[in-house]
């Protein structure tokens, strides 16, 4: 006699219910793997608008200026505010050049923007979602190329003065000579010359190493609670820049 292999409805019923329990225990991990792969995506956007900025201030013998804003991720358009910036979860990026090859302004000049007629843009608006640029803090020590073994020069070099180091949605910081671009004005910069040397916010000294920190957000709002932290460090000869995470 014949005999048929099959599911029973009982058995059939404990296996759909298995396969619903793994999915509730497995969908947290990826979540937040998607969380740590956005953050790093934008941490690597971030680097790639400086780097692109900074060799083309050398190719081009000029100086570039590469503008940092932040405003609310529910932002239909373009938004202005003096730092520090009241929004949160998008990061808006310009790039400007000089369109004779000086650096335009003098630091004794009056003039609080860049001429419109005397800078290009380069390239096109860049949005990043989902992100928040802050200070992380100074790291634990150590000397490694994980977050809390990165340098501690951006946190140390120029007290009192050293939050001059970092770029901050959060600090009041800005540059002396903001600029336009899109409808947005940056009031905070890293300008390149055409040595590569970098320059936050265009007129302060030149730095030994700089740091751009980001947190990831869920809309308006920063993730205080999550360990997908990055830091972008650069320095202010050569400009090189270099990305450190968990």
């Amino acid at each position: 006699m014949n005999t048929r292999n099959a599911f029973t409805l009982l058995e059939l019923l404990v296996v759909i219910s298995m396969i619903a329990i793994l999915m509730v225990l497995v969908a947290p991990a990826f979540t937040n793997r998607k969380s740590a792969d956005d953050i790093t995506n934008a941490a690597y956007a971030v680097k790639g608008v400086c780097e692109q900025a900074r060799s083309y201030a050398k190719a081009n013998h000029t100086y570039t200026w590469v503008g940092f804003y932040e405003e609310n991720a529910s932002a239909l358009s373009p938004t202005n505010a003096t730092p520090a910036y009241p929004g949160k979860g998008r990061v808006v990026m310009a790039t400007v050049f000089s369109n004779d090859g000086t650096k335009i302004l003098e630091d004794a000049d009056p003039s609080p923007v860049l001429p419109p007629s005397r800078i290009t843009q380069l390239g096109r608006l860049i949005k990043i979602e989902g992100v928040h640029i802050t200070d992380i803090g100074a790291p634990a020590g150590g000397n490694s190329d994980v977050l809390d073994g990165r340098p501690s020069l951006p946190y140390t070099q120029g007290a009192p003065f050293d939050h001059f180091n970092r770029i901050s949605s959060d600090s009041a910081d800005a540059t002396q000579f903001a600029f336009a671009a899109q409808n947005y004005t940056f009031y905070k910069t890293i300008r390149f010359n055409p040595r590569e040397e970098a320059n936050i916010n265009s007129t302060y000294a030149l730095k030994r190493a700089a740091e751009i920190g980001i947190k990831s957000t869920h809309g308006d709002v920063v993730d205080a609670n999550s360990r997908n932290i990055v830091a972008i460090q650069f320095g202010g000869i050569g400009g090189n820049f270099k990305i450190y995470r968990k």
